[in-house]
């Protein structure tokens, strides 16, 4: 027997292999997703085997690294991963097995300096000892050593020190990944003229510093740009204008600085980018991302401006996040035209004027913040959100995930993204001067978890049709103008944040039940004529306004009110009149207080012209 699958089943595997020792022909073991344990005592017995490919990835905690190793020399694929062991690198492994040309050992717990073997290895192609605890530098004779690797990730350990160099003498490496590391210095030039090949490049999260590319790049091959999460200053190299096959462009959390460069219209292939949490400023310039743009995040930078033109015709646009920035005007028109808008995050600017209808026209919409604008008007009726569980789920292809999205939900800045941020829908149109009364056709989105509309100048009702949010975790009106009864809402049973504190609300709180129960007096208070727990007033307090009874207020009906404003008005009139003739005859019958009444005019006229010659003087400039 030469192959033995057992992948995906149940079973418990010693890490020695010990039950495969007697199968002299046993070439390929696949063990794959399966328990690995240790083995409490191995006897020193030499396997008759010898394995070409061995599939060893589960789960468990296998101890130290198998001993039987030791006796392999015809090894070339290796596959470990996501089994708890302990040691070093084994070096020795790649170092007696030459025609070895995969190891993965992703997520096993091993920990140390990494070793290399001395001598170099041409048919070294993949190695993969992500999400361990090396610690130390990254040998700098690791692009002698390996020539020819085509895959390297040494992501998710505790690597110190630069870059190499020699990196650069790998020809043929198409994916390198050194994020999450504590890495220092800058992106050796060998590293970028010299790997041809070079697909994907991730440096994301160290300490890496300087300016991100030379001139000399030409990175015709870069799919992937990950340098986020570093030190990088300058503004953005126009070398990576030589990207033509870019896709997804990361320089997020750096210090950059400059204007957006209007050539990044050119990288037809983009489809990611993201240059957020940066110092850029400025305008944006206009049509400055590909027509075929999917994502775009510039948050928490200083950029400046009307929107104007800057994402015109970008059809295929999911996800704009401009938000914290200084951008002013009002919302474009156009916006209605990115049929496949999903999350629109303008909130933290200073964009004015009403919300556009055309916003009405995006039915893919899952979250909304214009939240800490100058925005005024109604708030649209036919806004529609969906969720993501509307949708037929469908993988996003490789380098199209979703960057984080900070959103502001119970009372709290969380940052969602991957499966989590596509279950979020909601609505945030709060610190805003929104009027007008809460459109009855808001209570229609059934499905968003999130809606605050705090701090406006809304007024009427709060609409019955609330209580058709059953998914909805937090609810925030406070800070607006609202009167009238709270609704029945205690059947929103997700509900974790309310407030409608400081309106004028009126009558008995909610009752305290379920989620309710859990509110205190801060999500009521400022409603001076609210009662009820939590509140500490009571509504059977004389202090409540008194209720009119039914058969009072028909009679306040007949009689038009407490007053009689015809009545009113006609006894006005009237007292006016004779007030007007009155002084009429006095001024008629002495000319002295006539003279006296006409000079006090004049001198009146005279002084209000002279003060608006002196405070308003553009009003008499002459052209």
């Amino acid at each position: 027997m030469h192959t033995l699958d057992l992948s995906r089943n149940l079973l418990q595997i010693p890490i020695s292999l010990l039950p495969f020792f007697n199968l002299s022909k046993l070439k390929h073991l696949d063990c794959y997703e399966n328990e690995i344990y240790a083995d409490i005592d191995v006897p020193t017995l030499t396997p008759k085997f010898q394995l070409r490919t061995l599939a060893l990835s589960g789960h468990g905690d296998g101890g130290v690294f198998p001993k039987f190793f030791y006796y392999q020399h015809k090894l070339e694929y290796v596959d470990m991963s996501n089994i708890k062991m302990k040691g070093e690198f084994p070096h020795w492994l790649i170092r007696n097995n030459t025609k070895l040309y995969a190891l993965y050992l992703h997520n096993s717990s091993l920990s140390g300096p990494l070793q290399l073997p001395i001598h170099s290895h041409v048919y070294f192609s993949d190695l993969d000892i992500s999400d361990n605890y090396f610690n130390g530098s990254i040998p700098t004779e690791i692009g002698v050593c390996f020539p020819s690797l085509n895959f390297l990730n040494l992501s998710g350990n505790g690597l110190t020190g630069g870059i190499p160099s020699s990196f650069g003498k790998m020809s043929q490496l198409t994916e390198l990944d050194l994020s999450n590391n504590r890495l220092s210095g800058i992106i050796p030039q060998d590293l970028i003229v010299g790997c041809n090949s070079l697909g994907h490049l991730i440096l994301s999260n160290n300490n890496l510093q300087g300016q991100i590319f030379p001139k000399q790049a030409t990175c015709k091959e870069l799919i992937r740009l990950l340098l986020d999460g570093n030190q990088f200053t300058g503004s953005i190299p126009y070398s990576i204008s030589n990207c033509t096959m870019l896709k997804m462009l990361d320089l997020s959390y750096n210090r950059l600085f400059g204007s957006i460069p209007g050539w990044i219209g050119n990288i037809n292939s983009l489809n990611i980018l993201d240059l957020s949490e940066n110092s850029f400023f400025g305008n944006l310039p206009s049509s400055f991302v590909p027509p075929w743009i999917s994502e775009v995040y510039l948050s928490k930078n200083r950029l400046q401006g009307p929107l104007t033109n800057a994402f015109y015709g970008c059809s295929e646009l999911k996800i704009l996040d401009l938000s914290h920035n200084d951008f002013t005007k009002r919302i474009p028109e156009w916006i209605g035209n990115f049929s496949t808008l999903t999350y629109l995050l303008l909130g933290y600017n200073r964009l004015e004027g009403e919300i556009p209808i055309q916003l009405c026209h995006l039915f893919k919409l899952r979250l909304v913040d214009f939240s800490n604008n100058n925005l005024s008007g109604p708030v649209p009726p036919c806004i529609s959100l969906r969720r993501y569980s509307d949708e037929l789920y469908r993988r996003p292809p490789i380098g199209s995930m979703t960057q984080p999205l900070e959103v502001t939900t119970k009372n709290a800045l969380r940052y969602f993204q991957g499966i989590i941020l596509s279950l979020m829908s909601g609505l945030d149109l709060s610190c805003n001067n929104l009027t007008g009364e809460i459109p009855v056709e808001i209570g229609n989105l059934d499905k968003i978890q999130l809606l605050n509309l705090s701090h406006n100048k809304l007024t009427g009702l709060i609409p019955q049709s609330f209580s058709n949010l059953t998914q909805i975790e937090s609810l925030d009106l406070s800070y607006n103008n609202l009167n009238g009864k709270i609704p029945q809402l205690t059947q929103l049973y997700s509900l974790a944040v309310f407030s409608v504190a400081h309106n004028n609300l009126s009558g008995k709180t909610p009752e305290m039940v379920a989620q309710f129960g859990t509110f205190e007096n801060r999500s009521y208070e400022g409603n001076p004529f609210l009662c009820g727990p939590p509140l500490s007033k009571s509504c059977s307090s004389s202090s409540i306004m008194p209720r009119v009874s039914e058969e009072d207020r028909k009679d306040h009906k007949k009689d038009g009110g407490f007053i009689d404003m015809y009545a009113f008005y006609v006894s006005f009139m009237i007292s006016y009149a004779i007030m007007l003739l009155t002084m009429a005859a006095v001024l008629y019958i002495n000319p002295h207080w006539r003279r006296a009444w006409f000079y006090m005019i004049e001198l009146s006229l005279s002084n209000f012209y002279y003060f608006l010659v002196d405070n308003i003087p553009f009003v008499f400039r002459c052209y």
